[in-house]
């Protein structure tokens, strides 16, 4: 078999892997505020972990959709605006 036939089935195998997660799993944790929703911060007084403003990625939700998800909605709103 050609090499680029192994390369190709592979990154079907990785692209259908993704397809799934986005389908089972559409938002992950925001990477700014790591799921928290805010900044966090510890007290300098009592040393405790204290919540800072909303974060303004997720906008305090804590997560945020996957690239995958974000591409399936802007072709659901393709269709739809093609279809109208």
């Amino acid at each position: 078999m050609p090499m680029w036939f192994d390369f190709a089935t592979l990154l079907l195998l990785i692209t259908l892997c993704y397809a799934a997660l986005c389908a089972a799993s559409p938002f992950g944790a925001c990477r700014k505020c790591k799921g928290w929703g805010a900044k966090v911060r510890v007290s300098r007084f009592s040393g405790r972990l204290k919540r800072g403003r909303d974060c303004r990625r997720c906008e305090g939700y804590g997560q945020r959709a996957r690239v995958g998800r974000r591409l399936y909605n802007l072709a659901v709103r393709l269709h739809d605006d093609g279809t109208r």
